[in-house]
């Protein structure tokens, strides 16, 4: 494995130079992150992932600002996640509204960050998502879980299988993981998967893992 290999290729993406730079500088710095190219806008992201992609050097994550010209983050997003699903998303905006977030999370994002947060955070958001983990800021998963609460939504609906596919997806697993970890076909996890988000009424693997953190299936993120 070469140094490039154990380290985590990241694209920076912000309307703002001075917002890239800062954050290019904090995380070069960081060990096990590579900050391999900048974006200004999400169509420049898509082209910049497009000819990272033929030179083998694609990035793992993407840090998204989400009020850009020519293509907002939101779009950048979906695309990202249609074209280079092997590629992940942690959103870093001043926006942490929760239908934001949720049409963020609906669109693939797999972390959520408002630009308050630490440098710190922002590391442990990068290296959650190269793990597969969802990370979110913790006002937003405050805000997401007190919608959830308000809408009482519970798991009295769920089969025991499907109480088991929710506490996988809760650990991050992918369908793949999920099928392999119950013997099963990645359709059938992938459609126990959607029926556990219909049921519960969810958009999203990661409104999924809130509910089972909150009813107790798993424990929350940093707990002993």
């Amino acid at each position: 494995m070469t140094d490039r290999d154990a380290r985590i290729g990241v694209l920076v993406v912000d309307d703002h130079a001075v917002v890239r730079r800062g954050l290019r500088a904090y995380l070069e710095v960081v060990d096990g992150i590579d900050v391999i190219a900048e974006a200004g806008d999400g169509q420049e992201a898509l082209d910049r992932i497009a000819r990272l992609t033929i030179e083998q050097r694609a990035p793992e994550v993407v840090l998204m600002d989400l009020v850009m010209p020519r293509m907002d983050g939101i779009a950048a997003t979906r695309e990202i996640a249609r074209r280079h699903p092997e590629v992940r998303v942690v959103v870093l905006t001043s926006f942490g509204e929760v239908e934001r977030v949720q049409t963020a999370l609906q669109a693939g994002a797999a972390g959520y960050l408002l630009k308050d947060a630490e440098p710190e955070e922002v590391m442990q958001a990068i290296f959650a998502a190269a793990r597969g983990e969802v990370h979110l800021d913790a006002a937003v998963t405050r805000r997401l879980t007190r919608q959830m609460v308000s809408r009482d939504v519970g798991l009295s609906a769920l089969t025991p299988r499907e109480r088991d596919i929710l506490a996988l997806v809760a650990q991050g697993r992918s369908n793949q993981q999920i099928a392999e970890q119950l013997v099963i076909s990645e359709r059938t996890a992938r459609t126990h998967v959607s029926h556990v988000l219909s049921k519960l009424n969810l958009s999203s693997r990661t409104q999924a893992a809130l509910v089972a953190i909150r009813e107790g299936l798993v424990p929350p993120p940093g707990a002993d």
